[in-house]
């Protein structure tokens, strides 16, 4: 018999609202994720300003709201000025953070113009590595001020007659790693941060403005870095940043599955340095997070940014990713939405090719890997509010080497209020043993029970081989599939099994009466 995970769900236990910009993504000026990846002039399916057909219908499919632009890493070294204007007159720069050279073809008005057309609110970045308070007041004037003024003027005169309107500005990107150009200690940066934020929000006050946190939560400075970060930056800054990749080390497969117990702890204890900082201050506004860099990512075959050659559009991080990185995919997208209360912000690193869900082949063909999935389902399906669970205490359990015991499943819930439609997203963490899930629907239908809900489907995300990927020669290996044995019981409760390693949605909706 499969072991058994219970949890208890009530639509009068809310966490919060999920917000769309929970599934966002990123490009960065870094490998092939902009040349050949969204872009590629001459490709059969490019569009008239150059950016790839077949990649933006892939984008539409995967769901996001949201794309982080121009860094990243490059962003501390990046001239803005060097991509507006004539492409002709644009220079080549060479990029400190990549070792690539950076040809300046695609520069802000391309990428928000790309954006603007696949409906995706664009989250920009601002550099204070290498510059500061005026280059970024300056680009929030270029971008998003309606004219009569230079660098408004500017903008007009290169062809974009009406402002951008960019609403979500990054103050910087991980300004407290050694590796970064420009790299200062929290309170250097807290004080350009937010000098650089009031002269942005005296060009343009609707800006909501994003503070760098930790580039992760094994920096020697974490917690004292958040909380000096913002004793400098509270009263300009909405949002906090967090960063996280996670891989598979020494064939610890349990600890690898187990990620999002590690993204759980890291996001609490960041919400406990903004309350405290805000406690101090008496403050009446909660600063919320934005996890703007998250995936799964194998780091350790990095060589690093030191040892890579200078080259032009290199394939850097490239990575093939399988069922289990699918599955671990998915179970960090369930911990982002059980934090919906104070997490607004998220964003999969990076869209293409870089550690992405979506790879292509310059001239070819583009392919969605085993992660475009689980992304695509929670951006379609989670949506409404998440509801908080009650799992029962003697529910399975999973021993790990770096995460001690976790459970074999990881599950949200989100209610649409509006149809009634319950989702619910869940993994099976265990490797050899299938799970039996079974949920108490309290609340929902007459006399609290869940008798007026019908099983709609149950989508598996599974294989008899864990590594199973997809690739350019065979881009269907893996694909949700539907099984039928899910099903709403005479007690009312909700039963399906989950295969061993498997990402999982069933969706239930109310019957009609």
């Amino acid at each position: 018999m499969p072991h058994t995970a219970r949890f208890t769900v009530d639509p009068a236990f809310v966490v919060g609202e999920v917000d769309p910009r929970l599934y966002g993504t990123f490009v960065e000026h870094m490998g092939r994720c902009v040349y050949t990846g969204i872009y590629e002039p001459g490709h059969p399916t490019a569009d008239p300003a150059g950016f790839r057909g077949d990649v933006a219908a892939l984008v539409r499919e995967l769901g996001t709201g949201l794309v982080r632009y121009p860094g990243g890493n490059f962003v501390s070294g990046y001239h803005w000025e060097d991509g507006v204007g004539p492409v002709a007159d644009r220079p080549r720069r060479l990029d400190l953070a990549w070792r690539s050279v950076e040809s300046n073809e695609v520069g802000t008005n391309e990428f928000l113009t790309w954006a603007k057309g696949l409906g995706l609110e664009p989250m920009m970045a601002v550099n204070l590595g290498t510059r500061g308070i005026d280059a970024a007041r300056a680009l929030v004037e270029y971008v998003n001020h309606p004219g009569g003024t230079a660098w408004s003027d500017l903008r007009v005169s290169h062809g974009v007659a009406e402002p951008h309107g960019v609403r979500l500005w990054c103050l910087g990107n991980e300004m407290d790693g050694p590796w970064q150009t420009g790299h200062k200690s929290a309170r250097e940066y807290g004080r350009l941060a937010a000098e650089a934020g009031k002269a942005m929000h005296q060009v343009d006050p609707t800006i909501e403005l994003v503070a760098c946190g930790s580039s992760n939560a094994q920096m020697p400075t974490f917690g004292s870095w958040e909380r000096e970060v913002l004793e400098e930056t509270y009263d300009e800054v909405d949002y906090l940043s967090l960063h996280a990749y996670y891989e598979e080390l020494d064939g610890d497969r349990a600890s690898f599955l187990a990620s999002g117990a590690h993204m759980d702890q890291y996001i609490s204890d960041v919400v406990s340095t903004a309350d405290h900082v805000r406690a101090v201050r008496r403050a009446d506004k909660r600063i919320r997070l934005s996890f703007d860099e998250w995936n799964v990512w194998y780091a350790a075959r990095f060589p690093g940014e030191r040892n890579l050659a200078t080259a032009e559009t290199p394939r850097l991080i490239e990575d093939t990713y399988s069922v289990t990185d699918a599955a671990v995919v998915g179970s960090l997208l369930i911990t982002l939405l059980r934090h919906a209360d104070r997490v607004a912000v998220a964003c999969l690193a990076q869209l293409v090719n870089v550690i992405a869900p979506i790879r292509s082949e310059p001239g070819g063909p583009a392919w969605r890997q085993t992660t475009f999935h689980p992304f695509a389902q929670a951006a379609r399906f989670a949506r409404g509010t998440v509801l908080r669970t009650e799992p029962d205490r003697t529910a399975s359990r999973v021993e790990t080497p770096r995460h001690g015991d976790v459970p074999a499943l990881d599950h949200v819930v989100t209610y649409d209020e509006e149809s009634g439609d319950l989702t619910v997203l869940a993994v099976n963490r265990a490797q050899d043993e299938p799970l039996r899930l079974s949920a108490a629907l309290r609340g929902f239908g007459p006399g609290g029970t869940a008798d007026a809900y019908e099983v709609l489907e149950h989508l598996v995300l599974a294989d008899d081989d864990p590594d199973a990927a997809n690739t350019e020669a065979d881009p269907g290996r893996v694909l949700p599939r539907a099984v039928s044995a899910t099903r709403i019981g005479a007690d009312g409760e909700l039963e399906a099994e989950l295969p061993p390693v498997s990402w999982n949605v069933i969706r239930l909706r109310r019957q009609s009466r």
